[in-house]
């Protein structure tokens, strides 16, 4: 057994709060590539805490190193190497088992967010979460499944259920992302300009209504006092930039330009 840095060590970036690092175990992976596939997408979403149990084509490998390109360092170097699946999973108070399949074994079923969020309270408590992933060509077998608390099962094709194995660690880490770091569902990006603000849209809205109505576009008299008040609504609902505001300004008075 060849296990990985322990959370204090100061070369594992986990240190700063190992509490919130769950343990991702890959079991009996057969291509190095997917296992540098899963190392990558575990970075990509702020997780380091690797284990390998029992990889078919021994350890470390060159092609796993290869596929997880950057994340090589941060977690294929200290990922722990276990012979079984009780070794890989010891120390840990809680375990998830991932799975395509029914199971004839009573244990709940819970979907990846809903286990993530199950994993973020039980860190922040102070207990040790591992999650298993199984091989790729069979998937974990029930003497695995056996060891785990709960189920993770991810809602894909019937038709198609299986998923690769760096696809089922990509979809795990970032409900795990999501449960730790606070995302806004939205946002604007700006780029270099900001929102205009209500005085810069009235000074847009005047320039426009003086020339609109030197142009005689208010017509019939009866009928001038709704037609401003319609503009000024239709300016009063865009969300303008400055930049914008400044646009339909260069605008106008391009077209006066012109035509004068």
């Amino acid at each position: 057994m060849t296990p990985e840095l322990p959370p204090n060590s100061p070369d594992n970036a986990a240190s700063t709060d190992p509490a919130l690092q769950p343990v991702f175990v890959l079991v009996r992976p057969q291509m190095g590539e997917n296992i540098g596939a899963a190392a990558r997408a575990m970075l990509n979403f702020g997780l380091e805490r690797l284990r390998l149990v029992d990889p078919r084509d021994g350890w470390p490998n060159p092609r796993a190193v290869a596929m997880a390109s950057g994340a090589a360092g941060r977690v294929l170097d200290h990922a722990g190497v276990f012979p079984d699946v009780a070794g890989a999973v010891g120390d840990c108070d809680y375990v998830f088992a991932t799975t395509a399949r029914d199971r004839e074994l009573t244990r709940p079923v819970v979907t990846a967010e809903r286990a993530m969020e199950q994993a973020r309270a039980m860190a922040a408590e102070g207990r040790r979460v591992a999650v298993l992933f199984g091989p790729e060509r069979t998937g974990l077998e029930n003497d695995d499944v056996v060891r785990a608390n709960a189920l993770i099962s991810i809602p894909v094709n019937p038709g198609f259920p299986s998923l690769n194995l760096g696809q089922a660690v990509l979809l795990t880490a970032y409900e795990w992302r999501r449960q730790t770091v606070a995302v806004p569902a939205e946002r604007m990006e700006f780029g270099r300009s900001e929102y205009a603000t209500r005085i810069e849209v009235e000074k847009l809205a005047d320039h426009y209504e003086a020339e609109l109505d030197a142009a005689g576009f208010f017509f019939p008299e009866t009928k001038a006092a709704g037609m401003k008040q319609n503009l000024r609504a239709l300016w009063g609902r865009m969300t303008l930039t400055r930049a914008e505001v400044q646009t339909f300004h260069g605008m106008l008075r391009q077209i006066l330009r012109r035509r004068g």
